[in-house]
C-alpha cells in the first residue's frame, strides 16, 4: 500500500528535511514515528526538501507499507510520537504510480518578511528581518521579467544538486501589511535556495542599492556570483503543492499563515 500524508512543521526545531547521520532532520523523526506504528521500517519521499531553519504549511510526502492501520492511527497516533513542532494533518491511499515530488504539478513558496527598525522576538524564527525602509513598488517592477521560462542560475545554490536550471515562475506576488511583507512565488520546480537568493535580490532593489531592471541583468548573466547574498531561513514557508484533481488529495486546513499578526496574542 502506498501513502500520501501532509505534514506541517517548524523548521527553526530540525536539520532540514533530508535524513542525516544525526537523525534530527524531519524526515528522521516522521520516519521513526510512522515505522513505530507500522511494526515495519517506514522510508518517506517529499515534495520539497526544504532546509534547515525553512518550515512548511503544507509539505506532502509518500510511503510504502504492508500495515493496514485505520487514518486515525496514521495521524493521531503517529503525532503522539512526533515532536511538538511537526504533525501529520491528513493521509489518504494513493495509487502505485503516485510520487510526492514527481507527481507535483507545482509548489508555492512564501516569504514573510518583518521590515521594522528592530527586530523581532516574538516571532524569532518565524520571519525574516530586515531594518531599513525597503520600495515594495520597485520591487515588484523588478520581479515582473523573472516571470515565465528561465534559466535561474543566477539564484541557485552552488549545492544544488538538480539537474536543469530551467525553472518556470508561474506567479509571484508582493504584499505589504502594516510592518509585515509576504512574497509569494508558484512554480514547476525551485532549485536549492532560488526563493532565499530572490529575495535577497529584491531586498537590495528595495533598500535603493540597485534599480528595479538590475535583477532581469542578474537573471540573463546567470552568475550566482553577481547576485545578492542568501537570505534568512527564517521567514520561508512551503506553502503549497498542486497535484492533478485525479490523485483527490485531501485539502489541508484553511487555517495557514498569511501575516505573523494573525496568530499574535
Amino acid at each position: 500500500m502506498k501513502i500520501a500524508i501532509g505534514i506541517e512543521y517548524d523548521g527553526s526545531h530540525f536539520h532540514g528535511w533530508q535524513s542525516q547521520p544525526s537523525g534530527a532532520t524531519v524526515q528522521d523523526h516522521l520516519e521513526r514515528a510512522l515505522a513505530c506504528i507500522a511494526g515495519e521500517k517506514v522510508r518517506l519521499a517529499a515534495a520539497g526538501r526544504t532546509d534547515a531553519g525553512v518550515h512548511a504549511l503544507a509539505q506532502v510526502a509518500h510511503f510504502e507499507t504492508a500495515a493496514v492501520r485505520p487514518e486515525s492511527a496514521w495521524v493521531r497516533g503517529v503525532n503522539t510520537l512526533l515532536p511538538q513542532a511537526v504533525a501529520v494533518q491528513w493521509t489518504a491511499p494513493v495509487a502505485d504510480d503516485f510520487h510526492a515530488r514527481y507527481s507535483a504539478v507545482s509548489r508555492t513558496y512564501r516569504y514573510v518578511l518583518y521590515n521594522h527598525p528592530v527586530r523581532p522576538a516574538l516571532h524569532y524564527g518565524r520571519v525574516g528581518w530586515f531594518h531599513l525602509p525597503l520600495d515594495v513598488d520597485a520591487m515588484r517592477a523588478a520581479l515582473t521579467p523573472l516571470a515565465g521560462e528561465h534559466d535561474f542560475s543566477a539564484f541557485r545554490s552552488s549545492e544544488c544538486q538538480a539537474k536543469s536550471p530551467v525553472r518556470t515562475l508561474r506567479s509571484w506576488a508582493i504584499e505589504r501589511r502594516g510592518a509585515h511583507l509576504r512574497f509569494e512565488f508558484t512554480a514547476n520546480g525551485f532549485l536549492h535556495h532560488m526563493v532565499r537568493n530572490i529575495v535577497g535580490c529584491l531586498v537590495y532593489v528595495g533598500k535603493g542599492k540597485h534599480p528595479p531592471g538590475w535583477l532581469a541583468e542578474v537573471l540573463a548573466r546567470r552568475d550566482r556570483g553577481q547576485a545578492a547574498p542568501t537570505f534568512s531561513p527564517d521567514g520561508l514557508y512551503l506553502a503549497a503543492v498542486e497535484y492533478a484533481p485525479g490523485w483527490k488529495l485531501p485539502a489541508f486546513g484553511s487555517n495557514r499563515i498569511v501575516f505573523p499578526e494573525q496568530v499574535s496574542v
